[in-house]
C-alpha cells in the first residue's frame, strides 16, 4: 500500500466526486455520541473533517500509509482530530484498543486478500459499534481495463509486474462475511455517473488513484508513450458529449455494520 507515492494535490481535483460516496456512506452510520471514531485510509483529511463536525464531541483519528497525504491532512489544522502515518494492517496489529465508529474510504481496494480483514476490523469496533467502508467496485470499466491491458503489453510489463491493483467484492459478498462475524449489515451499491469537464478529464481522474502505482513503475524514458496511449485510448472509450463535458460512470459498494451487542 505504501510502496507508491500519491499527491494529494491531484488526488483532490474531484474533490466533490470523490467525497459523494463518503457522505452518502456516513449518513447511513447511526451512531449517536461515539467517544472514538476513526478513519482508516483519510487521504488528505478533507472527509475526515466531516466526521468531527458530525460527531463534534468524538476524539477522530485519521489513518493513512501516504506521509504526503497525512502532511496535507495536518495541515487542514482540524480542532481536536490527529493524524497519523501507519499501513492499516499494521494500526489493526497494535495495541490501540477499540473503537465504536471505523470507517474505511475508498481504501480496502488496496489491501490484497481484504476479505480475510474483516474479522480484524470488527474486532477493532466495540461491542454495539459501527464499521462502516466504501471500495470501488467499477474494475471491469475501460478506465481500468485499458490501463491493465497496456501494462501487460511490451515494454511495459517488465517493469509494472506485480505493482499495486485496486480490487474488490460484490455487496452480497460483504454482507455474507460480515453477517457471519455476528453483525447487522447494511449493504448496497450505487453507480454515479460524474459528469467531469477539462482536458482528458478521465485520463486525470485515473492518473490520480487506480493508475498511479502503475505510471510510478515505469522509467522515465518509457512512461511518456504508456501516458499518451492511456490517454488517447481513454479519449475514445469516453467521449466528448456536445455540451463539452464527458460522462464517468463509476460503481461504488457500500458497507455498514452494527457489532454484536
Amino acid at each position: 500500500m505504501s510502496a507508491h507515492r500519491w499527491d494529494p494535490d491531484q488526488y483532490l481535483g474531484y474533490a466533490d466526486e470523490r467525497g459523494r460516496p463518503f457522505v452518502e456512506l456516513l449518513a447511513r452510520v447511526d451512531a449517536d455520541g461515539p467517544a472514538d471514531v476513526v478513519d482508516l485510509g483519510c487521504g488528505p483529511g478533507n472527509l475526515t473533517a466531516l466526521l468531527a463536525q458530525r460527531w463534534p464531541g468524538a476524539a477522530v483519528t485519521g489513518v493513512d500509509s501516504s506521509p504526503e497525504m497525512v502532511e496535507a491532512a495536518r495541515g487542514l489544522g482540524l480542532d481536536g482530530v490527529r493524524f497519523e502515518v501507519a499501513d492499516l494492517r499494521d494500526w489493526l496489529a497494535g495495541p490501540t484498543g477499540r473503537v465504536d465508529v471505523l470507517v474505511s474510504n475508498a481504501t480496502l481496494q488496496w489491501v490484497p486478500g481484504h476479505l480475510d480483514l474483516l474479522p480484524a476490523l470488527v474486532d477493532a469496533v466495540r461491542p454495539g459499534g459501527r464499521l462502516a467502508f466504501q471500495v470501488p467496485g467499477n474494475f471491469d470499466e475501460p478506465s481500468h481495463t485499458i490501463r491493465t491491458e497496456l501494462a501487460a503489453r511490451a515494454p511495459y510489463a517488465e517493469h509494472t509486474a506485480g505493482v499495486a491493483v485496486p480490487s474488490s467484492h460484490d455487496p452480497v459478498v460483504y454482507l455474507d462475511a460480515l453477517s457471519a462475524l455476528g453483525c447487522e449489515v447494511d449493504a448496497w451499491e450505487t453507480t454515479y455517473l460524474h459528469v467531469l469537464r477539462g482536458d482528458d478529464p478521465v485520463f486525470t481522474w485515473v492518473t490520480g488513484t487506480g493508475a498511479r502505482p502503475t505510471l510510478q513503475a515505469l522509467p522515465d524514458d518509457v512512461r511518456p508513450a504508456f501516458e499518451e496511449e492511456l490517454r488517447g485510448r481513454l479519449a475514445e472509450a469516453y467521449p466528448v458529449r456536445g455540451d463539452g463535458t464527458v460522462v464517468l460512470p463509476f460503481r461504488r459498494v457500500f458497507a455498514v455494520a452494527r457489532t454484536a451487542a
